[in-house]
């Protein structure tokens, strides 16, 4: 039996994966491409080139990014709107409910914010958006068949009560001694440096925890329901089944071994969670005056959701590039991509 459905998975996955290529093959072109190909950090090549590298750090946070945003909104939760933590060392429903509340309003403000602006109120048109194609309704593969109200419900309804869940835990281990605390009188270059990789964390972290996700028989059970996003928009991102929120969500549980400030541990879980959201905005950007003054939804995470079969990290640490499934935007790319699909099914 268990044979049996392992196979069945694998049917599916493989069907999944031909059809995105059949249908680019159709036709189906993206309305906007960034300059392409598309470049990975240069942290990890050879020969080391420090400009390069300093280069790519500094573009990522400076003058203004999702990145440097969310440290700011992280700050805020921690000193205005965050039980004291000594008020975490006994589970009760007020300070719990008060993390649930606020993670519910963060949400609703960045995805729903993006939302209204690239969406409802289009105040971009169609500008730097990747894939032209209208967010689905009425269409039976999405919860109420609608896709908005189908990634708001998964997002709010497990990924806050997820995300929330998490950071309780954290406070609760932190409060009572068991998870190691950081304090800013103690290393404040540790403490800056922290914010710094977080994201190269991510990539780590994302890049296998996304591939375990592919597995023909989690992908069935948990990881098909964000992969009906074909096209994506803001509520896209967080819209998981609960096994991938808690998997995806896990790693904060470093925070377990490296110490760290609850400061970090907010951080940290925002910047997987409302990162999700702009991530998957389906803009690279918010364009003011014909300039991309905050880049946004990144190329590379879009073809992952149209081809499947590509892309499974990000662009911070090379491991698509290792392991074979670097697609970099361009025709090339994309015929290996078909070539191997091919090889794959047996065909010619």
């Amino acid at each position: 039996m268990s044979e049996q459905l392992t196979a069945d998975a694998t049917s599916d996955v493989n069907r999944t994966a031909t059809s995105a290529v059949r249908r680019e093959k159709r036709g189906s072109k993206w309305n906007y491409r960034p300059d392409l190909p598309l470049q990975v950090s240069p942290m990890f090549q050879w020969p080391v080139r420090p400009l390069a590298i300093f280069s790519w750090i500094w573009k990522s946070w400076f003058p203004v990014s999702e990145r440097l945003i969310i440290v700011g909104l992280a700050a805020i939760s921690w000193f205005y709107l965050h039980p004291a933590l000594e008020d975490c060392r006994d589970l009760a429903f007020g300070w719990i409910a008060q993390i649930w509340a606020r993670n519910l309003g963060l949400m609703f403000l960045v995805a729903g914010g993006l939302h209204l602006y690239f969406f409802v109120f289009r105040k971009q048109g169609d500008v730097r958006r990747y894939d032209a194609r209208a967010l689905k309704t009425d269409n039976n593969s999405f919860t109420f068949k609608n896709q908005v109200l189908d990634n708001m419900f998964w997002s709010c309804a497990s990924g806050v009560t997820i995300w929330s869940a998490y950071e309780v835990l954290m406070m609760w281990g932190m409060a009572n001694g068991y998870v190691p605390t950081l304090a800013w009188s103690e290393s404040p270059v540790w403490f800056v440096l922290l914010f710094l990789l977080v994201p190269l964390w991510e990539s780590f972290y994302f890049y296998w925890v996304h591939r375990f996700l592919h597995w023909p028989p989690l992908y069935r059970i948990a990881h098909a329901l964000h992969h009906r996003n074909t096209n994506v928009g803001p509520w896209s991102g967080m819209s998981m089944h609960p096994i991938e929120h808690v998997l995806y969500l896990g790693t904060v549980l470093i925070h377990w071994v490296v110490a760290a400030h609850p400061l970090h541990i907010i951080y940290h879980l925002q910047y997987f969670t409302l990162t999700a959201a702009t991530t998957h905005t389906g803009f690279e950007g918010l364009v003011v005056k014909d300039k991309n003054r905050l880049s946004l939804g990144t190329f590379h995470h879009q073809m992952h959701h149209r081809y499947f079969e590509c892309n499974y990290g990000g662009l911070e640490m090379p491991w698509d590039k290792w392991f074979g499934s670097f697609h970099d935007g361009t025709s090339e790319a994309h015929e290996r991509l078909r070539g191997r699909r091919r090889r794959a099914l047996g065909e010619a």
